[in-house]
């Protein structure tokens, strides 16, 4: 037979199929219009190895919302390890947000809550079909390690605009994150650091959950700011998270600064922990060490939000999670080495002395009031002079020639500027300068001289600048900002490159943004709207004088 009679013999029979298969659709299906078996899945829904969840499909993105990745830490789970969450069969609705984790009113990023069970993901994906797995993003909100959630943070702009996935977390904050006592310790000193414990926890679930999405598990980068950042160099330095990220940008947490009132969330020493702890368990009358823990849980979580104010919180030092300082470990170079974006605000602390204005800590007799605002005062010089007293004691006078009050416009522009540069500036140099001995980093100094400010919020006597926790608004959709003018908002587009092509390759360059350059001794990269250009940090903020201050 020759080879065109074969062609048409196998043509006719492949027909007859077709014809075979149209006939049986219409026999079972009655029309020839029924489903077909390889109709598309919904987009809206994505199967998690704990169960299905049905999400918002949007014009441009996806979005995920209060996925849990733990077991309630409720009951005789309070102050423990986090556990694997149930699992379920039918789609699980994840159009809302899951409950922000126990909290007192206090901050504009915050969300006041007596919720317990709050261990929830927030994923958000861009809709545009991807070529292959995209970087995963995992944010760690900040607020002192008392107050926020990862849902305040929309993350659309980072998600689009960079091609990323960004995945949002909430963990345990304040007394019942970070409470140590020896009752809760289950034999192996791992109190106080519960709340840490839940960001791995995330992280693990990011890990077997990721390509359900679309991202690469072999592509993490772990991003936050403030106690955020200050629980990225814990997970730095901690066993347990080593894997659990490939890439860190760590925003306002230097991992050198040393835990001080002024600097709360970074890591503290056990003792300090466990004496907190022990005099709030006898506050809360539960002293008796062999009912301590059974007594503990027995509290309400109202009772201990209110014992909880006067507590600054951080991660704890000493046993399996936590087994060095951060800052020693990046000193010895034994810590998870990643590539690394570090930096900060170039005006921290300003925020801080707006806060003692509006507090009215400044107003005393004599002392005249913001016109308008009985109960709000400027700092005067003299009490310029003696906060100086107050936090530098024997080094107070030179401090006080080295800032004096009338060359920066006000007596609280100049507590800003010495607070920013001895507190935030200082240990942000020392933190790159440790990093870049072992890993690629590159440091960054956000600058917005009228960066937007809170909405609702007096205005303060001073300008506030780049005060802390004003570049958010940058990165992220957030509603209690102002919103950005034009020019912030290309800053917003590069800073957005930055971050996502780092997320990429661990090079934030590219794109036709001005070139960033590792860190090396002194420069950083400065991020203001129309101004992005290396600058000496050292020498704005009088690194060299503060390091001569240690004698």
């Amino acid at each position: 037979m020759s080879r065109e009679a074969t062609s048409r013999i196998s043509v006719l029979r492949r027909a007859a199929v077709g014809l075979v298969v149209v006939a049986t659709v219409l026999t079972v299906g009655g029309t020839a219009s029924a489903q077909p078996s390889y109709a598309r899945p919904d987009p809206a829904v994505v199967r998690t190895d704990s169960g299905p969840v049905r999400g918002i499909v949007a014009r441009d993105h996806r979005s995920f919302l209060g996925i849990p990745y733990a077991a309630p830490p409720q009951g005789d789970l309070r102050w423990t390890s986090p556990r694997p969450p149930a699992s379920w069969t039918a789609v699980r609705d994840a159009t809302v947000p899951g409950a922000a984790c126990a909290q007192p009113a206090g901050i504009p990023m915050g969300r006041p809550s007596t919720g317990e069970d709050c261990l929830f993901v927030n994923v958000t994906v861009p809709l545009r079909p991807a070529v292959k797995p995209l970087p995963v993003m995992v944010w760690l909100h900040g607020g002192s390690l008392k107050y926020g959630a990862g849902d305040i943070y929309g993350a659309r702009s980072l998600a689009v605009r960079g091609d990323v996935i960004v995945v949002s977390i909430n963990y345990r904050l304040g007394m019942l994150g970070f409470l140590a006592h020896p009752a809760l310790d289950a034999g192996r000193a791992a109190s106080g650091n519960f709340g840490l414990e839940d960001q791995q926890a995330a992280l693990r679930w990011v890990r077997r959950n990721a390509t359900a999405f679309g991202g690469d598990p072999g592509n993490v980068t772990l991003f936050g700011e403030s106690a955020g950042s200050f629980s990225i160099c814990a997970h730095l330095a901690a066993p347990a998270s080593a894997g659990l990220m490939h890439r860190a940008i760590m925003q306002s947490g230097p991992c050198t600064a040393g835990w001080s009132p002024s600097t709360p969330s970074s890591a503290r020493p056990r003792q300090t922990a466990e004496r907190e702890g022990l005099a709030v368990a006898q506050d809360l009358g539960c002293s008796d060490p062999d009912t301590a823990a059974v007594c503990l849980r027995g509290t309400s979580v109202t009772e201990l939000l209110d014992k909880s104010d006067p507590i600054e919180f951080g991660p704890v030092l000493g046993g399996p999670v936590l087994p060095v300082d951060p800052a020693r470990a990046l000193a010895t170079g034994h810590f998870n080495r990643v590539p690394v974006i570090q930096g900060g605000n170039r005006d921290e602390e300003r925020l801080r002395v707006w806060g003692m204005e509006v507090s009215g800590e400044n107003c005393a007799p004599g002392v005249p009031s913001i016109p308008g605002r009985p109960n709000e005062c400027p700092l005067t010089v003299d009490q310029y002079h003696d906060q100086l007293d107050e936090l530098f004691a024997a080094d107070a006078a030179t401090v006080r020639a080295r800032y004096p009050s009338g060359s920066y416009g006000s007596p609280s522009l100049a507590l800003g500027a010495v607070l920013t540069d001895s507190i935030w500036s200082r240990p942000a140099l020392d933190t790159a300068k440790a990093l870049a001995r072992h890993t690629p980093t590159y440091a960054y100094e956000f600058a917005d001289d009228r960066a937007p400010f809170f909405v609702g919020s007096k205005e303060p006597s001073f300008l506030l600048g780049a005060f802390h926790t004003s570049q958010l608004p940058y990165l992220f959709g957030v509603d209690y900002a102002e919103p950005l003018t034009d020019s912030q908002a290309r800053l917003a587009e590069q800073m957005i490159g930055y971050w996502t092509r780092f997320a990429y390759s661990g090079d934030p360059n590219g794109g036709g943004a001005p070139y960033w350059s590792e860190f090396s001794d002194r420069r950083v990269q400065s991020l203001a709207p129309g101004a992005i250009r290396p600058v000496d940090f050292a020498r704005a903020h009088r690194y060299d004088f503060w390091r001569s201050l240690d004698g």
